[in-house]
C-alpha cells in the first residue's frame, strides 16, 4: 500500500512562544525578509490571524496583506505583529562582525 504523505505545516508545531522564538530566530539568520513574513505568517496562523490581527490593531485582510510574499510591511506593523504572539525581536552582536 502506498504510504500517503501529506504537507508539512510550520504552524502545526508553534505551540509556545518558547518555540515561536525559537523558529523565529532561526528563520532570521537565514536573512531572506520573504522567508521571515512567512514565518511569522506560519506564527499568526498557528495563534489563529484574526486574532494576531485584532491584537495587532491591524484588520484581518491587512494582515495577510503585509504577510505575502513580496511585501513590503511597515516597519511598526511587524512589530505589532511580532508582538501579539508574545515575542519580541532580540538583538546581539553578529558572530561574523
Amino acid at each position: 500500500m502506498a504510504e500517503k504523505l501529506i504537507p508539512f505545516d510550520a504552524a502545526n508545531h508553534l505551540d509556545s512562544e518558547e518555540t515561536i522564538a525559537e523558529y523565529l530566530t532561526a528563520i532570521m539568520e537565514e536573512d531572506d525578509p520573504d522567508l521571515l513574513l512567512a514565518a511569522i505568517g506560519d506564527v499568526a496562523k498557528a495563534r489563529g490571524m484574526a486574532q494576531i490581527a485584532r491584537d495587532a490593531g491591524l484588520g484581518r485582510e491587512s494582515l495577510y496583506k503585509a504577510l505575502q510574499p513580496g511585501a513590503k510591511p511597515r516597519f511598526d506593523t511587524v512589530m505589532k505583529v511580532m508582538k501579539a504572539p508574545g515575542v519580541r525581536l532580540h538583538v546581539e552582536p553578529s558572530l561574523s562582525a
